[in-house]
């Protein structure tokens, strides 16, 4: 096993745990063993005790007994009374001998020894234990121990009666190794007897194999100082209880019994081998417990790891081959629905990736793969590109759920036109391609015109039939591209084109790619033209026919590029409000016109300028705020200045746009409908609107003469206005009799290159200052 591996970590904790568990059990078998040897030896010191202690009694009346029946002889009396020392000594040898006395003395009733078996024992050692015989036959003690030279004896006295007491006998029995023996061969204890004399420990008896050090007795002479304490001699360990035997004033004799611990624990060691042996298999058995155990987890932990492993680089094919009930496993199940679960995700994502959401068709990335592919094998296809007309209409009348059930509808109606083996894809809110295999130009147009008849049914929304429509553009493989990339761009231009074609159907034409890539050069380089300063203005001059003045002109805005020179309006005005950059625009227009009519009044050139307004801009509820802070920025009249706006800027929003207006009008700002005539005239809505004057468009002025069919347009127009108190401007005037005939029919102003064609500020200045006969020669 590897040392890290996870087989070895569970290994090694069950085995530790086991170590802990077994030393645990171990120890306590030991601490509870151990007290039990204390506590026996304890009680097996007490037993001693008092058997020591009923042993000396019983030596004590033996010898006692002894001494009484010597001290009855009638022949032993007789002597003592008589004072025949020698038959005395006799008597008490003889006697002492048959009953074992080490000492056996007599002494006179004032306390003096008369005779002795002990040849050392002198007047004072007798005076000593006449002392202590004294002492205890007022203590009413007959027995007592006592120190006498280098023995101890056991002591008894009695009274020599003829009949009245003659003399004392007193007869010692030793205490030495023999009856310490006895006592151990009685209560299994070992005894260490000790007897001081003037504070020393002058006599000892022990059973002890190695004798205690002196230091030990000493501390033992104090009482109970060793009580219950563990004395170590040698390789044994002994638990000791001290006694006190007797105590006289320069002496003291003190047992001590000792109980072998080392010997007692003996008896356990079987069962400490027992202990160990059972510990070592225990050990041996969690080992291999701890082993199979671990593999057995480990293993399908492995497989589990190789599962998900195999799961991470994409295989989820292979299945998880683990057939267990436990709880393992349950997790392999759990886990190999979670590898089928992915799988369906996976597989779910990638068709998700490929496949828009909403109608469940190819998207963009699906349809230039299949596109290359055909590129790639050189098979011929055509790519229609579909726009999708209205559908913002439908989004904002019936909601994005309308929107959205109208491209359901829509996509499975067109691929109901569609052949084996092409394809309808859907790149955008409301773009579509169709690739067709094994087709050209010709075939595409048929296939587009097939889809626009398809559409003509209307589709059902919310209960309401709605009828869409769709501009298609096309581009072939290979006569429009050799590239995916450049075909779909190439159809996409195509379609741009057929917005404005009756048909809404064109095939890619040659030389439309440089177009398409200046459109996108201006559109990227439009956004910035203000902040660089490419901007300007040009102004001209509007004619009062009434007062042949000039007291009005229209600014129209120019851009200067820095490579492509002057782009005309027509170029980048829809391409600004097609792109959104149109309000930039016309905030610039606004603030520069308003500087340039500031710099006028400075000069004393007082004039009305009129500006475009755009759609976006109508629809900007905060344009008249806006408007009205630059009036007072550059103290500017609002009267000095006219909004051109047209009808169908106003018909895409009439609510919001009609707010705009009289928020422009409550400031003092003229307004003039431009185009008329152009959009969807209509003389409610004209009626509706706060404006004060009509601009009819150039196209009903340029060619303008008595006898066309224009003529009845503008004439009647300008009745019209004027009856509904409205001033009328006619712009694109280039003609004299076109001119003649509006101020034969009474129209206010008039504006086109016959007046003059726009000019630079300072070129304008310049032509306003001249004499109005060498302006226009016609006036």
């Amino acid at each position: 096993m590897r040392p890290s591996s996870f087989q070895t970590r569970i290994a090694s904790v069950l085995v530790l745990l086991s170590l802990v568990v077994i030393g645990a059990l171990y120890f306590a078998v030991q601490t509870a063993t151990s007290v039990a040897v204390r506590s026996q030896a304890s009680e097996q010191l007490d037993v001693g005790t008092r058997v020591f202690a009923q042993l000396l009694e019983v030596r004590g009346r033996q010898l006692h007994d002894a001494a009484q029946v010597l001290a009855a002889d009638f022949g032993f009396k007789e002597a003592v009374a008589s004072g025949d020392a020698q038959t005395i000594r006799s008597a008490l040898s003889n006697h002492g001998a048959r009953i074992s006395a080490g000492l056996v003395m007599l002494f006179g009733l004032d306390g003096g020894i008369r005779a002795s078996t002990d040849a050392r024992v002198d007047a004072a050692l007798a005076a000593r234990v006449n002392a202590q015989v004294m002492r205890h036959l007022q203590d009413g003690v007959g027995i007592f121990l006592m120190p006498l030279a280098d023995r101890l004896y056991l002591l008894v006295q009695t009274p020599v009666n003829a009949p009245l007491p003659i003399a004392r006998l007193v007869m010692g029995f030793p205490v030495d190794e023999a009856f310490a023996r006895e006592l151990r061969e009685l209560t299994h204890l070992d005894l260490t007897l000790v007897a001081s004399q003037q504070g020393l420990a002058s006599i000892r008896v022990s059973t002890l194999a190695v004798q205690p050090e002196q230091s030990w007795l000493d501390q033992a002479d104090l009482a109970g100082a060793m009580d219950g304490e563990v004395m170590p001699l040698g390789e044994q360990r002994y638990l000791s209880q001290g006694l006190v035997l007797a105590r006289g004033d320069d002496f003291a004799v003190r047992a001590l019994l000792h109980k072998s611990l080392s010997q007692a624990q003996q008896a356990f060691a079987a069962l400490d081998r027992n202990i160990l042996l059972i510990a070592l298999a225990a050990l041996l058995a969690s080992l291999a417990g701890a082993l199979l155990l671990a593999r057995t987890i480990s293993q399908p932990v492995r497989q589990l790891a190789d599962a998900a492993q195999r799961v991470g680089q994409g295989d989820y094919q292979t299945p998880l081959e683990l057939q267990r009930s436990d709880e393992l496993g349950r997790l392999a199940k759990a886990f190999q629905t979670m590898q089928l679960g992915i799988a369906e995700r996976e597989r779910q994502l990638a068709h998700n990736a490929l496949h828009d959401g909403l109608t469940g068709l190819p998207n963009r990335a699906l349809i230039l793969e299949r596109l290359g592919a055909a590129i790639a094998a050189g098979r011929p296809v055509a790519l229609l590109y579909l726009g999708i007309d209205n559908l913002r209409s439908v989004n904002d009348s019936y909601g994005p759920a309308g929107a959205d059930q109208v491209v359901q509808q829509l996509s499975q109606r067109l691929q109901a036109t569609l052949r084996p083996g092409d394809s309808l894809a859907r790149i955008t809110a409301d773009e579509l391609l169709l690739l067709l295999e094994n087709a050209d130009s010709d075939s595409a147009v048929a296939a587009g015109d097939r889809m626009q008849q398809a559409l003509l049914k209307p589709l059902q929304v919310a209960n309401v039939e709605v009828v869409m429509g769709c501009r298609i553009g096309i581009a072939a493989y290979p006569a429009d591209g050799d590239s995916a990339e450049v075909l779909l761009r190439r159809a996409s231009i195509a379609m741009q084109d057929a917005a404005h074609l009756p048909g809404r159907l064109q095939v890619y034409e040659q030389g439309r790619d440089a177009v398409h890539q200046r459109q996108i050069r201006l559109i990227r380089d439009l956004r910035r033209a203000p902040e660089r300063g490419e901007l300007l203005l040009h102004y001209q001059p509007k004619l009062d026919l009434a007062a042949g003045k000039v007291r009005q002109a229209e600014a129209l805005l120019r851009w200067q590029h820095p490579q492509l020179g002057m782009i005309s309006p027509g170029e980048f005005i829809p391409l600004a409000e097609r792109t959104g950059s149109i309000q930039l625009l016309t905030a610039w227009v606004i603030e520069q016109a308003l500087r340039q009519l500031q710099a006028w009044n400075e000069r004393g050139l007082q004039l009305q300028l009129s500006l475009n307004i755009s759609t976006e801009d109508l629809i900007d509820p905060e344009l008249p705020a806006r408007v009205g802070r630059l009036l007072g920025k550059y103290r500017i009249a609002a009267e000095q200045l006219v909004f051109e706006v047209t009808e169908s800027g106003v018909m895409l929003n009439p609510a919001v746009a009609l707010q705009v207006l009289h928020g422009l009008r409550e400031c003092g700002i003229g307004l003039s409908v431009d185009d008329f005539g152009t959009g969807y005239s209509s003389l409610t809505q004209l009626k509706r609107m706060p404006v004060q004057e009509l601009k009819i468009d150039q196209s009903f002025i340029r060619e303008l003469d008595d006898t066309s069919e224009d003529a009845v347009i503008v004439r009647s127009t300008i009745e019209m206005s004027h009856s509904l108190g409205l001033k009328v401007v006619a712009e694109g005037v280039e003609l004299e009799r076109s001119l003649r005939l509006l101020q034969h029919w009474q129209c206010d102003t008039v504006q086109g290159y016959l007046i003059s064609r726009p000019l630079p500020a300072e070129a304008f200045e310049a032509w306003v200052a001249q004499p109005l006969n060498s302006r226009v020669s016609t006036v």
